[in-house]
């Protein structure tokens, strides 16, 4: 890590010389809109497979999907989890605790440094992830300080990535930008550039706490990035859309715009999940309906 950052630090200047064509991602976000979706069997594959990217905010990790209908699909045995469980740094030990009684070995996640806004010092940022991992965080869900990207500060984005990264450990580290709040496209492509430079093992869209979170057009300029990042240093960093995704369709299009732009290695939890605390709910309604042939009443499927 520290190699590969500091093959990055030379490369800081020519960020304020990026530019990107907004019209130009807006119409490329807008065909992608009009994907015709895939249907049947592919659907409730292409399902699945984002069930299992899914980094979700309730223990129904362990069994996301009801076990009679992943057997109707002969996919009961083929190990179904979701990605993660994510959670505040105070409840990290008990989600621990949980799946460890649960006999399953599902990563914690937790939001830290200053989450959801980023408005606190530094110093109590890093305290807050070394707790986290301390508590047995295996993955790290960090939030930069917007005003950095805003005034063009990239070298001090740049130090606060790094540091952050420093204090994850062993733990992967996910980065926020919250892009609805970072005033252009640009500044999206910049600050992802900036994140991955800096060491992070994912960049993420939003907090899901922003008025505006992931979007097509800031997903299209993050894999862009994401892509051109990998042919300057052969590293791999994933990405995780977050904030909004509701719906089933909702969660292919981000699927196959994943496999469009950065091709079907992307396509597995290392490199792709997906925030979202509601999409189980429609993904199991949906699967439910490819296997019965009937729409789920209230009491079919758990609350989620």
């Amino acid at each position: 890590l520290a190699s590969r950052c500091a093959a990055q630090e030379c490369k800081l200047g020519w960020i304020s010389k990026v530019y990107v064509n907004p019209p130009a991602v807006v119409r490329h976000a807008e065909q992608i809109q009009k994907w015709r979706t895939v249907k049947g069997n592919w659907q409730a594959a292409w399902l699945l497979k984002a069930v299992t990217c899914i980094d979700l905010t309730t223990l129904s990790a362990k069994h996301p999907i009801r076990e009679d209908l992943l057997k109707a699909m002969d996919m009961h045995d083929k190990g179904i989890t979701v990605a993660a469980v994510c959670v505040y740094p105070a409840r990290v030990t008990d989600a621990v605790n949980a799946l460890k009684a649960a006999g399953c070995n599902i990563p914690v996640a937790s939001v830290a440094a200053g989450f959801p806004s980023g408005q606190t010092p530094l110093e109590t940022k890093l305290a807050e992830i070394k707790l986290a991992v301390q508590y047995g965080a295996r993955e790290i869900d960090i939030v930069i300080s917007r005003s950095l990207v805003l005034s063009g500060q990239w070298e001090g984005l740049y130090e606060e990535i790094r540091q952050c990264r420093e204090a994850c450990g062993e733990a992967h580290m996910k980065t926020i930008l919250a892009t609805g709040e970072l005033g252009s496209l640009a500044n999206v492509y910049k600050a992802s550039m900036i994140a991955m430079m800096a060491g992070s093992d994912f960049i993420k869209t939003s907090t899901g706490k922003e008025v505006e979170n992931a979007t097509l057009p800031v997903g299209v300029v993050m894999m862009r990035a994401i892509k051109e990042f990998y042919w300057q240093t052969g590293f791999k960093v994933g990405f995780k859309p977050a904030g909004g995704i509701r719906t089933a369709k909702e969660a292919i299009t981000w699927l196959m715009l994943v496999k469009e732009e950065l091709g079907v290695e992307w396509l597995k939890p290392e490199l792709f999940r997906l925030g979202a605390s509601s999409l189980l709910e429609d993904i199991e309604k949906q699967i439910f309906h490819h296997v019965t042939g009937s729409y789920a009443l209230q009491h079919d499927l758990a609350m989620a």
